[in-house]
């Protein structure tokens, strides 16, 4: 023992001799200088995968219950434990070969029984493996994931069952492999229920059969046939909100009882079944039916609305999902239908109509219906099958059945003797029948002479730290299922369904108390992601790195934009008279007699041009007035202008395929845009220089190239474009005041984004469904909305040429432009 800096005088004072000698083994690993080295690196590559997954579970379960896992740190967790098997398995032989030939591991090696080190390696390849759920997503469609992992399952049974030879450390070990493949094959139940099922794989053809269904008994009704077209839109435009909610017959569960057969075109629909009022087939007619004064089922009657809307966010997801699935298009009537659901019965027929507060529930309603379809193609919870009798058998019968396995496993371990069996567990694993804490205590003790022995320790606390990671994923997945949107809706489909649980106290109290529970959380706020151009401090990196864009900050949308952007929706409602066309900000600008010699800046037939355009002149009209503290009135638009400006720029730079344009075209406009920043800036200037002198600079830029553009005719780009717009917003802002220029440049920004996010081509609609694994975009909240109420743009302009803004400046222009550097930026 000499060899191993103990100090044999003292510690053994305080260690037996049975616990000295497994320290021995224990510590073997790192006696060999040929084996040291792979100990060392095993233990700091398991610390460091251990401290991230622990801080993963601990904080991102204090702050939500989201059922997806951030883009940014899938990314680095997949990338890592991809790597992770190969490089532990090498680790796992190096330890297994060389620990044998030391003296400490020599009556292990005789014995033929892996050496302490190796069985902690394949310790933390198995609750490593158990962890990995967390990031693998749960797909309702193929198994090219679930045969990869179960590969790797196979592979870690085959290093447990014929390395390890002790019944009792081979009983250990098994269990911990039967939670590994009881996962595998979870996983591959889920993607078989998804396929199969009704109310999940096939969905979205049932889905469409069903609307066509009930349109089509609409369309036949006898109401229908007693009124002609001008007086059933004028029922319609005079009901009353509430009632147009309480008779939509949109799905929201239970579709899948009125399948009969497959037909041609879709399925063969038993549609009476949805006239019986007992029936289990839920509809956002009978949930907003729902009884709001039971006191003892809901905690109040703000949240018995949140539930009904949640419901019909459910409802509207059943229906956007056939985008995704590239199913026919919606018809005109459905359109028609839908939007008056939307406009006329949620949005009307909203209690808090009066107070601006009707466009923050639409917005909830769409955001919370984008959600789910985040949720359905990359949760790493099973929260897309939710309800109550999944949750049964999931999380409850599951644990039974797995039970008994292990209790066979360690049987069969025993050769079928069980009363051995279950004694050698503790006399095979000395730490287990010892107690982790003496063993602790023992190499505490003589780490203070010995770097084995501090190792040990480190490996010690590794698979605890991961043991218990393991055990809380464990709880907080049965929270985050419990809590998830998905239950919610399953349950109050079901309270509604069966008659028998209405009259049960117990099942009333269960959901009163999860009700409860969920009103307690953050549930989280519309948000979108902030770009300026002007501030940037890393502008090569743009379009080079998109993942990038993931750590750039975040800004609530504010509430008045939201209002305004509904406002522009309803103005744009085919159905009424007064309907507005869409424009890219023409229409904001020439309803405006100040603003309207700015249309220039809104001609071009690139939406990445005017908006970088825009932005940049948003910008410079930011500098020079927002830092007054005298603009309160002006606050609330400037806000809307300045979020939606930044936003704007974010999406050309980081995701032009959710925009109009060729993305091609918009990464000639950034990469236009970056030449010009370089023409301007000395490279020391962008990165040292305040934000305030960049833009001073750009505007002096901007007045000494003037007058030789003029001369030589030369195509300015969207930087000096910008520029010369920001000095006659300035100009504006000063002449005529500052709230007058802010709130039509947020007009103008409404009505862009209002103009890109309707689109049905698709690439976009792909664009659309690769962002929901970051949970979704503001502009995909959009266009979900404008996809229901059947808004879309003019297309009448699809074959002429695209123009540029310099080609387009004097044909627009009704006044000459002013000298730019006379405008000058000034400090407040």
């Amino acid at each position: 023992m000499a060899h191993l800096g103990f100090n044999l005088t003292s510690p053994i004072l305080f260690c037996p001799p049975a616990i000295d000698s497994y320290i021995q083994n224990l510590t073997s690993s790192y006696t060999e200088k040929s084996n040291e080295a792979s100990m060392v690196s095993a233990s700091v590559i398991m610390f460091v995968l251990a401290g991230l997954f622990f801080n993963l579970n601990l904080f991102s379960g204090i702050s939500d219950v989201s059922a997806t896992l951030d883009p940014k740190v899938r990314l680095f967790l997949s990338s890592a434990l991809s790597l992770l098997l190969p490089v532990m398995s090498y680790l796992f032989s190096e330890a297994k070969n060389s620990a044998a030939s030391t003296p400490a591991a020599a009556t292990t090696a005789t014995a033929g029984e892996l050496p302490l080190g190796a069985m902690i390696i394949l310790a933390w390849m198995l609750l490593v493996e158990l962890l990995r759920k967390k990031v693998d997503e749960i797909r309702m469609r193929g198994y090219s994931g679930s045969i990869q992992r179960a590969g790797r399952v196979v592979w870690l049974g085959s290093l447990v069952f014929f390395n390890i030879k002790t019944a009792g450390r081979k009983a250990v070990f098994g269990i911990l492999w039967i939670l590994c493949a009881t996962r595998v094959v979870q996983r591959i139940a889920y993607a078989e229920i998804g396929k199969y099922s009704y109310a999940h794989g096939k969905n979205a053809r049932l889905v469409t059969s069903y609307m066509a269904k009930i349109l089509k008994q609409e369309h036949h009704s006898p109401q229908a046939a007693d009124h002609n077209v001008e007086q059933e839109d004028a029922v319609q435009v005079h009901m009353d909100g509430q009632d147009l909610l309480k008779s939509c017959k949109y799905i929201v569960m239970g579709e899948e009882e009125l399948v009969q057969e497959p037909s041609a075109d879709g399925y063969k629909l038993n549609m009476a079944t949805t006239l019986d009022a007992n029936s289990s087939i839920i509809t956002v007619g009978r949930v907003w039916n729902l009884d709001e004064n039971d006191c003892s089922l809901f905690t109040s009657s703000g949240q018995v609305q949140r539930l009904k809307r949640l419901c019909l966010s459910f409802a509207l997801f059943k229906l956007l999902r056939r985008k995704f699935e590239h199913l026919p298009t919606v018809t005109a009537e459905e359109e028609n239908d839908c939007r008056d659901l939307i406009l006329r019965g949620l949005l009307q027929g909203s209690s808090s109509s009066n107070n601006g507060g009707a466009a923050e529930e639409l917005f909830q309603v769409v955001n919370d219906e984008v959600i789910f379809l985040s949720e359905y193609y990359h949760s790493v919870v099973p929260v897309v099958l939710a309800s109550p009798f999944f949750l049964l058998v999931n999380y409850f019968l599951v644990l039974v059945v797995v039970a008994a396995l292990c209790i066979m496993a360690i049987i069969l371990c025993g050769n079928g003797d069980a009363i051995y069996a279950f004694r050698s567990i503790g006399a095979d694993n000395y730490t287990l029948h010892t107690g982790i804490g003496k063993v602790a205590l023992c190499l505490i003790i003589k780490a203070r002479n010995s770097p084995e022995a501090f190792f040990s320790i480190v490996d010690i606390s590794i698979t605890m730290l991961l043991f218990v990671v393991y055990f809380y994923e464990e709880i907080w997945e049965f929270f985050v299922f419990v809590l998830s949107n998905w239950f919610m809706v399953s349950l109050v489909c079901r309270y509604m369904a069966k008659p028998q649980w209405r009259d049960s106290p117990w099942v009333r109290y269960a959901v009163h108390r999860i009700i409860w529970l969920r009103s307690k959380l953050n549930h989280g706020s519309l948000s979108f992601r902030q770009l300026s151009v002007l501030s940037l401090r890393w502008p090569l990196g743009l379009q080079l790195f998109s993942p990038l864009s993931l750590v750039l900050k975040k800004e609530l949308v504010p509430r008045n934009l939201k209002q305004s952007i509904i406002d522009r929706l309803v103005e744009h409602d085919r159905s009424t008279a007064y309907c507005t066309p869409l424009t890219n900000g023409k229409s904001a600008l020439q309803s405006n007699y100040l603003f309207d010699k700015l249309s220039w800046a809104c001609q071009s037939d690139s939406v990445s041009e005017v908006f970088l355009t825009w932005h940049i002149a948003t910008s410079i009209l930011e500098v020079e007035y927002c830092r007054n503290k005298q603009l309160q009135e002006a606050a609330s638009w400037s806000r809307a202008a300045i979020r939606l400006s930044k936003y704007c720029a974010y999406l050309v730079a980081f995701h032009p395929e959710l925009l109009p344009d060729n993305p091609e075209k918009a990464e000639r406009v950034v990469d236009g845009m970056k030449a010009e920043l370089g023409e301007i800036f000395w490279w020391w200037e962008y990165y040292l220089c305040s934000e305030f002198a960049r833009v001073n600079k750009i505007v002096r830029a901007a007045g000494k190239q003037q007058q030789s553009d003029n001369n030589n005719h030369h195509q300015n780009g969207v930087v000096r474009n910008g520029t010369r717009l920001g000095s006659l917003l300035v100009d504006v802002a000063r002449n005529h005041g500052t709230e007058t220029a802010w709130k039509a440049l947020a007009d103008v920004w409404t009505e862009l984004i209002v103009f890109v996010a309707p689109s049905g081509e698709e690439e976009c609609v792909k664009g659309h469904g690769d962002v929901l694994v970051q949970g979704g975009e503001f502009i995909t909240v959009l266009w979900a909305l404008t996809t229901h109420i059947g808004v879309s743009r003019d297309a009448d302009k699809k074959n002429k040429p695209a123009k540029t803004l310099e080609d387009l400046m004097g044909e627009s222009m009704r006044a000459p432009l002013p000298a730019v550097d006379a405008v000058e930026i000034t400090t407040m």
